[in-house]
């Protein structure tokens, strides 16, 4: 909606999405920060191409390798007969979205590093690089400050990924809840994963008192519990809410 802390990223992400400069997107786990990057691509001139997700808390360190920069056949044993692409040569002429980037290996930092400097990579095994030409948006919930302090993130890699900051407010930062929580019923239920029911206004006062400690991912849970208890009265009060946000019925 009209929301005044939300104006500035939006603003920013809507000047610079056509331009290929890295972006990183810190806020809260739940804001919505895959979100706003999918915009990002979406209304960008690399459309038409992949957006490929990556996210780097919950890939194995033993793995990550291989799954961003690929590798080439007969690399390692159980290596697929064929090599595989990997993440980043899957994202060439697209979107690559680094979410949590703040856990991503010191090691593989320094090869980020170079795919970003030299517009290619070294799959896993390979003799030869491969040019990719994609855009890099990281996200992350941490203080990379603080990583960089401690010698967990790599400076360099900081300034490549930060040719602007897009911070995105928690939920309870934001003048426009109403709206937010409307526009989740609404999309809940356009997705088909919920019926078309409403929010009368006392379920409606509940919501809007709550701080969100987990943000829209935590409202999008609620949103549909409470949708499915209603059943068929098609109709959200009070005491399809959770104890903690609409207190003992």
């Amino acid at each position: 909606a009209d929301d005044p802390v939300m104006k500035r990223p939006l603003g920013l992400a809507k000047r610079l999405r056509n331009r290929d400069v890295g972006l990183l997107v810190l806020g809260e786990t739940g804001t919505g920060k895959e979100v706003l990057a999918r915009a990002i691509h979406q209304s960008s001139h690399r459309s038409r191409r992949a957006f490929v997700a990556v996210n780097c808390a919950a890939i194995p360190e033993s793995l990550i390798e291989s799954e961003l920069f690929g590798y080439v056949a007969g690399a390692f044993t159980g290596a697929r007969a064929r090599g595989m692409r990997g993440m980043i040569q899957q994202a060439d002429g697209g979107t690559l979205f680094l979410d949590e980037i703040g856990d991503m290996p010191l090691q593989l930092q320094t090869r980020l590093l170079r795919v970003l400097a030299e517009g290619e990579i070294f799959p896993v095994g390979a003799d030869s690089p491969v040019k990719v030409n994609c855009r890099v948006i990281a996200a992350t919930h941490q203080d990379l400050g603080q990583l960089i302090e401690r010698g967990a993130f790599r400076t360099d890699l900081y300034y490549r990924l930060n040719g602007a900051t897009l911070r995105l407010p928690s939920l309870g930062e934001r003048a426009d809840r109403q709206h937010v929580i409307n526009r989740v019923l609404t999309h809940l239920i356009d997705q088909g994963q919920l019926p078309d029911v409403r929010i009368r206004a006392d379920a409606m006062s509940a919501l809007l008192a709550y701080d969100w400690p987990g943000n829209i991912r935590e409202l999008e849970n609620e949103v549909e519990r409470a949708a499915l208890l209603c059943g068929d009265e098609e109709r959200i009060d009070a005491s399809h809410l959770s104890e903690k946000i609409a207190g003992p019925q």
